[in-house]
């Protein structure tokens, strides 16, 4: 018949005890005195004492004059609660992992949420190369693949509907306004976006069209406005201060050297203060409808680095590195496209890898995919009590990790 541990070990110590005399622990004198008292008292321990084989039992024979200690140093190294009442736990915990979307690309299997297998593979850089002629001239050639991105890119941005689409600076401006009212508000709108979100480009820009005083929101008005006044309209917006500078300034310009309207060439748009290439480019094509070059913004420039179409470090070389041979017709319409691409799937942090369709088709060297991590504890706790009855009680514990780029 199988025996407790802690009963073998007590016994053993009962036959020692009058061959060597040590200090008792508490622990001891309360296990000994409660065995001695009643041979037959029923001890809760854990399960894993009572899985021992009939060996055990033959080896505990031998125990013989083996000191106090020896004995003591067999029984479990975790502390155990006093009394003889206290009803044992015992710990399960299993682990279920969340199956990651992150696929390396030799990996395959690995399901998305919906059960459906899906596959993320990193595509290969194929940038644009030059080509020298016989002549001396320099040909550029496109990136081979260049065009199947773009047409995949324009049809997930059909589905999903970004900000850029609804408060992007091109549609900031009242429509019933003169055109040369919209082309000065599609001006300042742009000098307003600089560092700033397009939902706080917005509310700026309508607090501008509403509590400007008479003539409202045109360059009279803005002439008129007391600067303080102008500061406070537009204090939602990132460095207000300089803004609210330039805005004053570029105003005046534009009465002094433009006629009172802003101007219709690169080069003098770049002369206003606050105003850059980036904004100088978009705002030709979107005031004057004259595609003169490719506005590239933050998106832009990461974005198309990110796929390998060129490796730049400054806005300005990407620009130029993209107009050397993208499409004319397409110089207006990218900055919109990738900005909106930009900040509804491939974000600057937390790129949604899983949701784009250049990930699954390996057209996206830079992919990577969100590992979520769900670790499940289930901890069980039982015992005996008095009336011979077991009680069981299970408390679940689920931990969510954070997602993370991997």
């Amino acid at each position: 018949m199988k025996t407790s541990r802690l009963a073998r070990e007590a016994a053993s110590i009962g036959k020692t005890t009058d061959l060597v005399r040590r200090r008792q622990t508490r622990s001891f004198a309360t296990t000994i005195n409660a065995f001695s008292a009643d041979g037959a008292k029923t001890f809760a321990v854990k399960q894993e004492d009572i899985d021992n084989d009939s060996s055990s039992l033959s080896s505990l024979s031998s125990v013989g004059a083996r000191d106090i200690d020896d004995v003591a140093k067999t029984s479990s190294v975790r502390k155990r609660k006093r009394g003889t009442t206290t009803p044992a736990t015992s710990v399960t915990i299993s682990t279920a992992v969340k199956a990651s979307t992150r696929i390396s690309p030799r990996k395959s299997g690995i399901k998305t949420e919906n059960g459906s297998p899906k596959r993320i593979k990193k595509g290969r850089k194929q940038p644009a190369k030059k080509v020298i002629k016989e002549s001396g001239e320099v040909d550029i050639h496109p990136p081979a693949n260049w065009e199947i991105i773009y047409g995949a890119v324009q049809d997930m941005r059909q589905k999903v509907l970004a900000p850029v689409d609804t408060m992007g600076c091109e549609s900031l401006a009242e429509d019933t306004r003169s055109p040369r009212d919209k082309r000065f508000q599609t001006l300042i709108a742009l000098m307003l976006s600089s560092q700033t979100k397009d939902t706080t480009t917005a509310l700026a820009m309508r607090r501008l069209q509403l509590e400007l005083p008479s003539p409202g929101f045109n360059l009279e008005g803005i002439l008129a406005v007391d600067p303080v006044r102008l500061n406070e309209l537009i204090y939602a917006v990132g460095f207000h201060n300089n803004k609210t500078r330039y805005i004053k300034a570029a105003a005046q310009i534009l009465v002094d050297a433009f006629n009172s309207d802003i101007p219709d060439t690169i080069e003098g748009l770049i002369s206003l203060p606050g105003v850059g290439p980036k904004m100088a480019y978009l705002c030709m094509s979107a005031a004057w409808g004259r595609d003169e070059g490719i506005g590239v913004d933050v998106h832009v420039h990461r974005i198309t680095n990110l796929w390998g179409w060129h490796k730049t470090k400054q806005p300005e070389e990407t620009r130029a590195a993209l107009e050397a041979w993208l499409p004319r017709e397409k110089w207006h319409e990218i900055n919109h496209l990738l900005v909106g691409f930009g900040q509804t799937i491939c974000l600057p942090v937390g790129r949604k890898c899983g949701e784009c369709t250049l990930s699954t088709k390996g057209l996206c060297p830079g992919a990577v995919a969100q590992k979520t991590t769900v670790i499940k504890k289930k901890r069980k706790t039982g015992g005996v009590v008095e009336g011979g009855e077991e009680v069981v009680k299970e408390e679940v514990e689920n931990v969510m990790v954070k997602n993370e780029d991997v």
